[in-house]
């Protein structure tokens, strides 16, 4: 006797096989005491580990919260109301990842900025658009758990989201077994946030003679970093050596800034015309995504202080200018466009607010063929 289920039969033996092709899967009897038994933890995955981990990091998220949240970590969804204060809200949403910069990570065991790292990329890109940044989910993959180094890591996305004013409400925790060497982990981010769509900066008012602002970085931020290993490499540098007072470590694994807080409170006083987040591609690629075609920016290298740790790198990579300001920001991590009897306004806003900002260049009329983006 044999039972037909499609194309598999099913032989009073207890082994299957195919009607098509060869399928020889033979059934283990649950009644034999000899027979392996198998766990999820046999295969690699550790439950109770991603348990712990909930546990170690509700805490961290708690401080994140704001009144909009219903309902955050623990649930399949969370759930967030936008609030009643907007009249005509748009959605505006990005998402990144941290890049090779955790290679750095893994290899100095340093786990702590990382998250932050993360946070900054999105929540930086979406305010370009005038938004403020509301939610934040995380998505943290390995291929062992290991609980001290993941709650490091999202104890620092916390951070990042108190920085951002956004609420650290989900996020999702893959245990790979096979997909990750020992050690290592990806990470990705998403952040969600909110503006009046009248108020959506879109760089089209941006006219001739208005003034760049360029807002200070921390460092490389999330950005340029294979390039920075590899003259790490070529050089078999000591990252614990003494660098403009403080160890290479701690300059090389700097986190990203986060603007948001600052330039909310710029927008509460005065237009921003067009902003740009100055990530891969650096000044010269960065700064266009932002400018009506009819226009270029120039900017005066001269005008802003280039950190050591930049010279650095490109006298020990040998790395020419025009590389240098398409890969690195080179010092400045946010670009903001205003009009030219707002600027100093805005400068002295900005710095009260705790930024170190420089006029660095002046929007033009375009010439046919030329650069959008020009530094002198």
């Amino acid at each position: 006797m044999q039972i037909i289920y499609g194309k598999i039969a099913l032989l009073e033996s207890g082994t299957l096989s195919a009607t098509e092709r060869e399928l020889n899967l033979t059934s283990s009897n649950p009644g034999n005491p000899g027979a392996p038994q198998l766990s999820y933890r046999d295969a690699g995955v550790d439950i109770d580990a991603g348990d712990r981990l909930v546990e170690n990091i509700k805490p961290f998220a708690k401080r994140t919260m704001r009144p909009e949240v219903l309902a955050g970590i623990g649930g399949f969804g969370a759930l967030f109301e936008i609030s009643r204060n907007y009249r005509n809200p748009v959605l505006v949403s990005g998402t990144d990842g941290v890049g090779t910069k955790l290679k750095l990570a893994f290899q100095l065991n340093r786990h702590d900025t990382v998250g932050m790292d993360l946070v900054a990329m999105s929540v930086n890109d979406i305010l370009v658009q005038g938004a403020e940044p509301l939610f934040f989910l995380d998505y943290f993959a390995c291929g062992r758990l290991d609980v001290d180094i993941a709650t490091h890591v999202v104890k620092g996305i916390a951070a990042g989201c108190e920085q951002a004013g956004c609420a650290l409400i989900g996020g999702e925790t893959a245990e790979m077994p096979g997909m990750y060497p020992d050690g290592e982990y990806d990470l990705a981010g998403f952040a969600v946030g909110v503006v009046e769509k009248e108020h959506i900066i879109t760089g089209l008012t941006i006219r001739e003679r208005d003034v760049v602002l360029g807002l200070a970085s921390s460092g490389a931020h999330s950005n340029g970093y294979s390039l920075i290993r590899k003259i790490i490499e070529k050089n078999n540098t000591d990252l614990s050596a003494n660098f403009d007072g403080k160890t290479l470590m701690e300059i090389i694994m700097a986190p990203t800034r986060i603007y948001v807080k600052p330039v909310l409170e710029l927008m509460k006083h005065l237009p921003v015309k067009g902003m740009a987040h100055i990530t891969g591609g650096g000044l010269v690629e960065n700064i266009p995504r932002v400018l009506p075609e009819s226009v270029t920016a120039v900017l005066k290298k001269a005008s802003w202080d280039m950190p050591p740790f930049f010279c650095w790198l490109q006298q020990h990579g040998n790395v020419i200018d025009s590389e240098m300001h398409r890969v690195f920001n080179c010092g400045v991590g946010m670009v903001l466009i205003v009009a030219p009897e707002l600027a100093d306004n805005a400068v002295k806003i900005l710095q009260s607010a705790g930024e170190t900002v420089w006029r660095i260049g002046v929007i033009r009329q375009r010439d046919a063929d030329e650069a959008q983006t020009i530094i002198e």
